[in-house]
């Protein structure tokens, strides 16, 4: 299997960033770590071990990216503007700059590029389609939660609003231009119901519900009361699932 390391220094954040590339072709997935993690957690994880069959048939090429949360979403005793602000500005190294090195390294990556992530790296890969789906066109969100008052509390604000699905989505108009973007593309959602699932299955119904009143058709799987909140489940998921999207 091919592996490349990167390190390139991000204007909009002002420091150097990392990425690894896994595969040598395929359709481009651009990988959200868990929680505070790091871009190489896919990897240590068994994530990339799972999908191997996709990758070395060259159905896929995963891009695993970094985190910022410990600054942002994580730092829940830290100032919540500049926590957001921070946020607001990895999410244009990932639509502005991240992404452009996917268009040079991958030539399918002009016809969309998949997203995906475990826990919190749901809720990146399902908030940056959201936001951007003439770039990202299919996403799988596996054990994610959906809304920013789950780290904000009772801070609300432009930006937070801007990066809390379950808010933004289920305002917008029918005839927003992005509804037809959405319709056209592939997504799965998906968790367990067993430990420590229980906000995240909360959270997916209600997307369920969200997706459904606007007529964007979806996979909401929920997977038994055994399936934690865990990567032994996640291999598994991205295993099953990676079937129907490459």
């Amino acid at each position: 299997m091919k592996v490349e390391y990167y390190k390139t220094f991000s204007h909009e954040l002002n420091r150097d960033m990392e990425f690894k590339v896994y595969g040598h072709m395929g359709i481009p997935c651009l990988v959200f770590p868990a929680q505070d993690g790091r871009f190489y957690d896919f990897e240590n994880f068994g994530m990339i071990d799972a999908a191997k069959e996709y990758i070395e048939a060259g159905r896929i090429q995963f891009f695993c990216c970094d985190s910022i949360d410990k600054e942002t979403w994580s730092n829940e005793c830290g100032n919540p503007r500049e926590r957001i602000e921070q946020h607001e500005r990895w999410y244009n190294y990932i639509v502005y700059e991240l992404v452009a090195m996917i268009y040079q390294i991958n030539t399918n990556a002009q016809q969309g590029i998949m997203t995906s992530g475990c826990s919190m790296g749901a809720f990146h890969a399902l908030n940056v389609f959201l936001r951007r789906p003439d770039i990202f066109t299919k996403v799988l969100g596996m054990s994610g939660l959906y809304h920013a008052a789950y780290f904000f509390h009772d801070y609300h604000d432009e930006l937070t609003y801007r990066n809390s699905p379950m808010d933004y989505l289920v305002n917008m108009s029918l005839t927003n231009p992005n509804m037809e973007l959405y319709r056209r593309a592939d997504i799965i959602l998906c968790c367990g119901k067993g430990a420590w699932e229980q906000e995240m299955e909360y959270c997916l119904q209600a997307m369920q519900d969200i997706l459904a009143q606007k007529k964007i058709d979806a996979w909401i799987d929920f997977w038994g009361y055994d399936v934690s909140h865990d990567w032994y489940w996640w291999k598994r998921q991205i295993d099953y699932f990676l079937q129907f999207m490459v």
